[in-house]
């Protein structure tokens, strides 16, 4: 970051003609990425497989919270009450994958880690118990389908659980995805698809005759382009220049993670995901077939910090250790923290918003690498012209609108890595 100072924006007609990197506007870009996170690039990615010419502007595209993302494709076991709308969204995603995930990895060359292995979900004690009995229940009034059982068949499923589990549910159709491999193989697909990357940070947004117009970076460069994706994750509430009535309020969540690893030749340490609530607390046990297990993860408003904390690394183990005990002879090869992208009503902000020219695709807090072939088709509707699919209808930014407000942020700019 080159400077703590906040500065005002720029008055939308004092902001000059932006221009291309050839010097002339006129060779400016259809469409311009703010962010190269898993949703910026998949949302450059279908822009430019419609024909957009189309730019991406990130000092590490392919970074950002997917570094530290587990990568479970929960849309059944991640049910929380209140979020019956946004189901249908993640839903409609997760329904999706396979065939995206086959288009990715032939447009990429490049394997994503894609898994159709299941989730367990199981409880050790009597209130976790009754806790999932509830979760099943309303699965069930959702018209979801999810499989309730004993404590013996949960270990029967997963010999490595600890004795004394409870019970538990099955859910077959929660799936996993390598989000590292998920972000490399976007990013070559980019590439191949002819989308233009430069690998700076953004200092403010163009606003040329009330429309955004491009993007200004921290070298002073200056892009043209018709129409704007502001996908900058957790930062996306601090890019300068955005009107006020148009800043996604997007906040902070951190969140701690931790990988393992299981000794070759990958005995089956566990066959599927498998997540509980211990002591009120979540914890997730994710395996991939490479002998990576990730463990994770904690969630906490510390605003902007990225903190790897002894509490938080032992907090995970601990729950982990009486979930699956075999854990703590594993290898602890690497703890890391990043950032989830929260709104209000913890939903995406997907599409047009009261600037025009200007369209978010940011908020989707745990739900990121989930809702990743849904936000690229989404946005990709709206960059050719269309209207918001139903799907995305009720996530436009513009619920926000008149209430959103610049959230605290260290910059008024994306220069700030997440």
């Amino acid at each position: 970051m080159h400077s703590s100072q906040q500065s005002s924006p720029p008055s939308p007609r004092e902001e000059p003609s932006p221009a291309a990197p050839g010097g002339s506007a006129s060779q400016g870009y259809d469409v311009l990425v703010v962010g190269g996170g898993i949703i910026g690039l998949v949302t450059a990615w279908r822009a430019a497989q419609r024909g957009l010419r189309t730019a991406l502007a990130d000092p590490e595209p392919g970074g950002g919270a997917a570094r530290v993302a587990a990568g479970m494709l929960a849309a059944v076991t991640e049910l929380h009450h209140g979020e019956q709308t946004l189901l249908g969204l993640n839903l409609a995603s997760a329904a999706r994958y396979p065939a995206f995930v086959e288009e990715l990895e032939e447009a990429s060359g490049r394997d994503t880690g894609y898994r159709a292995c299941g989730t367990l979900a199981v409880a050790l004690d009597a209130d976790d118990r009754a806790q999932l009995r509830e979760l099943h229940a309303l699965q069930t009034r959702s018209g979801l389908t999810s499989q309730w059982l004993t404590g013996r068949e949960c270990r029967r499923l997963e010999p490595m659980l600890a004795p004394g589990v409870r019970g538990g549910l099955r859910v077959d159709g929660d799936h996993q995805i390598d989000p590292r491999r998920l972000a490399a193989a976007l990013l070559t697909a980019c590439e191949r698809a002819g989308v233009v990357f430069h690998r700076a940070w953004v200092r403010r947004l163009s606003v040329v005759r009330d429309r955004a117009a491009g993007a200004v970076l921290a070298d002073g460069a200056a892009l043209g382009a018709d129409r704007v994706v502001l996908a900058g994750g957790s930062l996306s509430g601090g890019l300068a220049g955005v009107p006020p009535e148009a800043v996604p309020p997007v906040r902070p969540v951190k969140g701690q993670v931790l990988r393992l690893a299981v000794p070759g030749p990958y005995a089956p340490f566990l066959s599927r995901t498998v997540r509980a609530v211990v002591r009120g607390s979540q914890v997730y046990l994710v395996p991939r077939e490479n002998g990576e297990l990730v463990v994770g993860a904690t969630s906490e408003e510390l605003g902007w910090d990225t903190t790897v904390t002894a509490g938080g690394v032992y907090e995970l183990l601990r729950d982990a250790h009486a979930l699956v005990p075999g854990i703590t002879e594993l290898p602890l090869t690497e703890t890391r923290a990043g950032l989830r992208p929260c709104s209000p009503d913890n939903a995406p902000l997907l599409g047009p918003t009261v600037l025009p020219g200007l369209s978010l695709a940011t908020g989707h807090h745990r739900n990121g690498v989930l809702l990743t072939p849904v936000t690229g088709d989404v946005l990709a509707a709206v960059l050719t012209g269309g209207d918001l699919p139903p799907e995305a209808a009720p996530f436009t930014p513009l619920r926000f609108s008149g209430a959103a407000s610049r959230p605290p942020h260290p910059s008024a700019s994306l220069e700030q890595p997440v």
